[in-house]
């Protein structure tokens, strides 16, 4: 059997900073612990990536790329098991980047391609919350009054975007390791469509409210 092809040092440095900045946020760690946990020299490392934001920058252009396809995905979205679908799979790709979550404030502050980019990513992700509930109240699944659209979309995105920072904040030490995750997920999804409760159709209503008691959704300890 032909050996795998070793992976090219620049998409190794990729990997294990992103995995170095998820366990422990981007401002604590330094380009020398990356290149220790890489075992390489940190002119190795300089090398491919000449200073820290041009490492975050490629981090988030791929979250950028991945979201971007995913959000196409909301034009989709006809009910209840769709959105929740179409959710969870949202709140699985923030949490792959999530050191952009957990230190969002901060690395805007000092990247200024990131700030400009992350207005789009807001706008993109308003746009595709439009879109689901364009489709979902062409289906019926939902009645809402064209004024409160906006504001709802809004509203969905605010728990889109600081989900994670809410359970980072509720439990420092544990919120954001692996094994926290798929709960994470599961409270992030349906909060964010418990805002349309007050839209859904009865059966659209209950359906979600099962969604949630047998994926464990709702509030998260200590709410």
């Amino acid at each position: 059997m032909a050996k795998k092809a070793p992976r090219r040092t620049a998409e190794r440095i990729l990997e294990v900073t992103l995995d170095l900045f998820n366990r422990f946020g981007e401002p604590n760690v330094s380009t020398t612990l990356i290149s220790a946990e890489l075992n390489i020299s940190p002119g190795n490392l300089y090398y491919h990536y000449p200073a820290k934001d041009e490492l975050i920058n490629s981090l988030f252009d791929r979250y950028e790329a991945g979201l971007t396809e995913l959000l196409n995905a909301a034009d989709g979205v006809r009910d209840v098991e769709d959105a929740w679908f179409f959710l969870h799979t949202l709140f699985e790709l923030i949490w792959q980047y999530r050191f952009l979550y957990r230190d969002l404030n901060d690395l805007l502050s000092k990247n200024r391609r990131l700030e400009t980019h992350f207005q789009g990513v807001l706008k993109d992700k308003r746009r595709a919350v439009r879109a689901l509930l364009d489709g979902m109240s062409r289906s019926g699944a939902v009645r809402i009054d064209a004024r409160e659209v906006e504001p709802t979309a809004t509203s969905m995105v605010v728990v889109l975007t600081y989900w994670l920072s809410f359970e980072y904040v509720r439990d420092p030490r544990h919120a954001l390791e692996p094994d926290a995750a798929q709960q994470a997920l599961l409270r992030g999804a349906h909060h964010v469509l418990h805002l349309l409760v007050p839209y859904l159709e009865p059966a659209q209503r209950s359906h979600l409210l099962q969604l949630a008691g047998a994926y464990g959704g709702g509030s998260a300890p200590g709410a």
